[in-house]
């Protein structure tokens, strides 16, 4: 989850869309967070330097709030 400055929240996603490999997915969002960013990291991968490195270090980003996330489950209905 991510947090930009006033009015930068667009121009954030479309930076981190055009510069971040990993990125598979962003979202903007409503409340207390702008953006919702999905991203794939190797198995190795530290993921506090990624965030510090790829996402904190994007112009525009105030704050970040970071979840890991472990099995996707289907929405199939059956």
């Amino acid at each position: 989850m991510i947090k930009c400055e006033m009015g930068r929240a667009y121009g954030v996603a479309r930076e981190m869309a055009d510069t971040i490999e990993e990125l598979s997915e962003m979202h903007s969002t409503s409340g207390q967070y702008d953006l919702l960013g999905k991203f794939y990291l190797e198995p190795d991968q530290d993921i506090g330097l990624f965030v510090v490195e790829k996402v904190q270090s994007v112009a525009g980003v105030k704050d970040t709030y970071t979840l890991q996330t472990f099995n996707a489950f289907g929405g199939g209905r059956g």
